[in-house]
């Protein structure tokens, strides 16, 4: 699939391509992850609905819960004012984290709220 140029022409991406993309949970607004995508995951992701991140560390496209389970429903995406990150309002479905968390931001909170 390819990116339709108009909104390819809006992206700043890293040196490899890549960009920022926010996976939060639709309803809630609850954040649940943060991935990196290029031009054929956003594309796929727009076609499919499906999240559609790409991974570094294997160096390939991969579908949220193509092996595990835990799927993303993407109901929106918007790209943020800079142009360098995008914001998927899902549906999860089982954890988020592979982890095996529901979030990715469950672990190590660094500074409690004010009471």
């Amino acid at each position: 699939m390819t990116l339709d140029e108009s909104i390819a022409s809006r992206l700043k991406r890293d040196a490899n391509g890549l960009f920022a993309a926010v996976a939060q949970q639709r309803g809630t607004g609850e954040v649940l992850m943060v991935a990196w995508m290029n031009d054929d995951a956003l594309a796929n992701t727009l076609a499919t609905r499906k999240a559609t991140y790409y991974s570094r560390s294997r160096g390939e496209q991969w579908v949220k819960g193509e092996t595990s389970g835990h799927t993303q429903y993407v109901h929106s995406v918007r790209l943020d004012c800079d142009g360098d990150t995008v914001l998927l309002e899902v549906d999860q479905v089982g954890a988020a984290c592979h982890t095996g968390e529901h979030t990715c931001f469950d672990a190590d909170q660094l500074l409690a709220p004010e009471r």
